[in-house]
């Protein structure tokens, strides 16, 4: 069984669009019918967000923790204890592609991954046009968009359930729960595929849910006067 997990914060200008693009990549026939299972950990939320999640076939854990990395975990033992031996990691402002869960698969059993670190892209500059120049110098001179990256994404990341437990799990952070995750699962000798394979669309918003996450950066990036 495939767990997803989607942690969420007033999410509701998003997380229709989020839900319906991990729904298509459930149902690649390159999982060969494997069963997914989607849960959306509603951390806080005083919008919409649960009533627009409800209206899917998900798992809905609430909690109130404002806290990305007490959500993942929430949603990730929730999984776990439904029987997903894989885990994929996507956030609600991300819209992932329809073959996102096959590649993640594809590569743990040709590659032998343990985990995979995927990358992301951006379509939409909007939140950035006033600063857009120093913006993509910034982006596209730190970004690697290919195979052998060292990018760490929450909203593009697989794990199988045996190393996650192995690494201890998401730890009860604000901010990089990714990272951490993927330093533990390195201090524990797990293979890691730096994949741009598996694909997703993330948000370039400046109003970031975690700070000092990617929104911020690209915020901080935008700051910057163009080389």
């Amino acid at each position: 069984m495939i767990g997803v997990l989607i942690p969420a914060h007033d999410e509701e200008a998003c997380l229709a669009d989020c839900l319906d693009a991990v729904f298509r990549a459930a149902a690649h026939p390159g999982l060969g019918g494997e069963q997914v299972v989607v849960a959306v950990a509603l951390d806080a939320c005083s919008d919409r967000s649960e009533q627009l999640a409800a209206a899917y076939p998900v798992t809905l854990i609430r909690l109130d923790a404002r806290n990305v990395g007490m959500a993942r975990a929430a949603a990730a033992v929730a999984l776990l204890d439904a029987g997903a031996d894989w885990l994929a990691c996507t956030d609600a402002d991300t819209v992932v592609a329809d073959d996102w869960l096959h590649q993640q698969l594809r590569l743990r059993d040709e590659a032998g991954a343990d985990a995979v670190c995927g990358t992301i892209s951006v379509t939409d500059w909007t939140p950035h046009l006033a600063r857009l120049q120093a913006l993509l110098q910034r982006f596209h001179a730190s970004y690697t968009d290919a195979d052998d990256h060292r990018h760490i994404h929450g909203a593009n990341f697989g794990v199988s359930a045996q190393a996650y437990r192995r690494a201890g799990g998401f730890q009860a952070v604000t901010c990089s729960e990714d990272v951490a995750l993927v330093m533990a699962l390195q201090a524990d000798g797990a293979r890691i595929a730096w994949s741009a394979a598996p694909r997703v669309v993330t948000s370039a918003r400046i109003a970031s849910k975690a700070r000092g996450g990617f929104g911020d950066t690209l915020f901080a990036w935008s700051m910057q006067p163009p080389a």
